[in-house]
């Protein structure tokens, strides 16, 4: 190999390594929800035109949600429109107990990472934003602010989905 062809491999080979660490960091991570109509562990993202009812969520500072249990019925499309109240930055991902605690891990490492997900919203003080969302499965499905620090403070909830 000559020294150009060697320096060549070395910055492609950097270069790889720096674009995937920033898709990572940018929330493109492992463990997501899947596509935007798969079907998974905690039901699937919903149709706008189908939703069945909506349920307001405040987050706040002293790392709360109001309400923090929800009931719905298996097969109900919910319009979640969370709200954060608080000062600081605050996040919504609704997920299984495993799925939130590998994305916690995710949010230690990457802080600042940004989400996509049907399944999770990040809000600045002050701001409201939305999750649409089936409950395609009898059972209890997680929600939990995954920001650093945040859910150890007990910033978590839980959504109970009755059988038909």
């Amino acid at each position: 190999m000559t020294h150009k062809t060697h320096t060549l491999a070395k910055v492609l080979a950097l270069m790889t390594i720096a674009l995937s660490s920033s898709a990572f960091a940018g929330g493109n991570h492992a463990g997501g929800h899947g596509h935007d109509d798969e079907e998974t562990a905690i039901g699937k993202p919903g149709v706008a035109a189908r939703v069945n009812r909506s349920i307001t969520i405040e987050m706040n500072d002293s790392m709360r949600y109001t309400p923090a249990d929800i009931q719905v019925k298996q097969g109900e499309t919910i319009r979640f429109v969370v709200k954060n109240v608080g000062k600081v930055k605050h996040e919504l991902s609704l997920g299984t107990q495993q799925e939130l605690m590998e994305h916690l891990e995710q949010m230690k490492k990457f802080p600042d990472m940004e989400h996509d997900e049907p399944s999770k919203v990040t809000l600045a003080p002050g701001k409201q934003g939305e999750i649409i969302w089936q409950f395609t499965k009898a059972g209890t499905v997680n929600f939990a602010c995954l920001m650093p620090g945040h859910y150890e403070a007990g910033m978590k909830g839980s959504v109970k989905v009755a059988r038909k």
